[in-house]
């Protein structure tokens, strides 16, 4: 019998177990993103709509992947990457970064304060898609979760 990539591929995907943390003021980018991952039962979404819920969440929950938008009432995107440089660094969080704006020096900026990737908005659903993948199937590995 022919072995079916497109079928294995997204059986695999569907198969993704983990926690999403996003941090987003914008309730239409959140309904985006739970629309996105309510294709993976095993994916559980956890919102804040500030940055200190965020940070907090961060910490409590311990997800497998972080989306943290830069722009947020109460402090900004960088703040919360600096706040949770330690769990960063110990390998606890994977944070992307999502905004409107292009500034290098941000980038740069988030980039050596240790978050994993910056991607500009619109989000593409198979950026987050892939993105995904690699992160719940690494951190799978890497922790022995399953």
């Amino acid at each position: 019998m022919p072995h079916d990539t497109a079928t294995d591929t997204m059986t695999e995907v569907l198969d993704l177990r983990g926690k999403v943390l996003y941090i987003e003021d914008n309730p239409l980018n959140i309904e985006l993103v739970e629309a996105a991952l309510s294709r993976y039962p095993g994916i559980t979404l956890v919102t804040a709509n500030t940055g200190m819920e965020g940070i907090r969440l961060a910490r409590s929950e311990e997800p497998d992947f972080v989306l943290l938008d830069m722009h947020l009432p109460d402090i900004g995107g960088l703040e919360v990457v600096r706040a949770l440089n330690e769990e960063i660094a110990a390998g606890k969080l994977r944070i992307t970064l999502l905004t409107g704006d292009s500034l290098s020096m941000d980038i740069v900026k988030a980039m050596s304060l240790g978050a994993y990737d910056y991607w500009l908005k619109p989000l593409h659903m198979s950026k987050l898609e892939t993105a995904l993948k690699r992160a719940l199937i690494k951190g799978r590995t890497e922790t022995g979760r399953n």
